[in-house]
C-alpha cells in the first residue's frame, strides 16, 4: 500500500494501528468515533466550498487560497495530525502547489487553541521523507508491532482485535 496521510496520522499515534492498516486491515467501518469524524465532515462539506478534495491518493479537507486546512473531531492526538498535515502540503508542493497548514479541532481538550498554523519548511520535509521510509518498512515486517495498551486505545477501531 502507498504511504497516504491516514497511514502518516496512525504511524504517529500507534504503529500496530498503522501495520495493520497498511496491510488492508480496515476496521475503521464499526468505529462510533469514525462514523461521528466522517459525519463533522460531511457537515462542513455541505456548509462551504472547496472542501473534500482528491489528489492522487489523498483526500484534503479544504483548501483556500492561503491555507489547506485539515478537519480534526478532537486534538487527542496533534503530533499525529500535525504530520498528516504535512504529508498533505508535501503532495500539494510537488504538484506546484504552496500552502501553509491550519489544523481546525471541534473538540479542543488538550490544546489551548481550536486552530494550529503551520509551515513546510526544508526540515520539516526531510524528516517527512524519514517516517514515510519508516512507514513503508514497517508495513513489510513480518510481525505485528506490539499492542500499546493506553488509555488511548479504549476508543482505537482498533481495540477489539488487539484486545478481545
Amino acid at each position: 500500500m502507498k504511504v497516504n496521510g491516514t497511514l502518516i496520522n496512525y504511524y504517529f499515534h500507534c504503529k500496530r494501528q498503522c501495520y495493520l492498516h497498511g496491510n488492508r486491515l480496515n476496521l475503521e467501518d464499526n468505529s462510533e468515533i469514525v462514523q461521528i469524524g466522517k459525519a463533522i465532515h460531511e457537515e462542513r462539506q455541505e456548509k462551504s466550498d472547496n472542501t473534500e478534495i482528491s489528489i492522487d491518493n489523498i483526500k484534503l479537507d479544504k483548501l483556500t487560497s492561503e491555507y489547506l486546512v485539515e478537519v480534526k473531531k478532537s486534538d487527542a492526538d496533534v503530533e499525529a495530525s500535525k504530520w498528516q498535515l504535512f504529508y498533505y502540503l508535501k503532495v500539494l508542493k510537488e504538484k506546484g502547489i504552496e500552502r501553509k497548514g491550519k489544523l481546525e479541532f471541534v473538540e479542543k481538550n488538550k490544546t489551548k487553541n481550536k486552530v494550529l498554523y503551520f509551515e513546510l519548511t526544508e526540515d520539516i520535509l526531510k524528516e517527512l521523507e524519514v517516517h514515510v521510509k519508516n512507514i513503508e518498512n514497517l508495513l513489510l515486517e513480518e510481525d505485528i508491532p506490539e499492542v500499546l495498551n493506553e488509555p488511548k486505545c479504549k476508543k482505537c477501531a482498533y481495540y477489539e482485535y488487539c484486545y478481545i
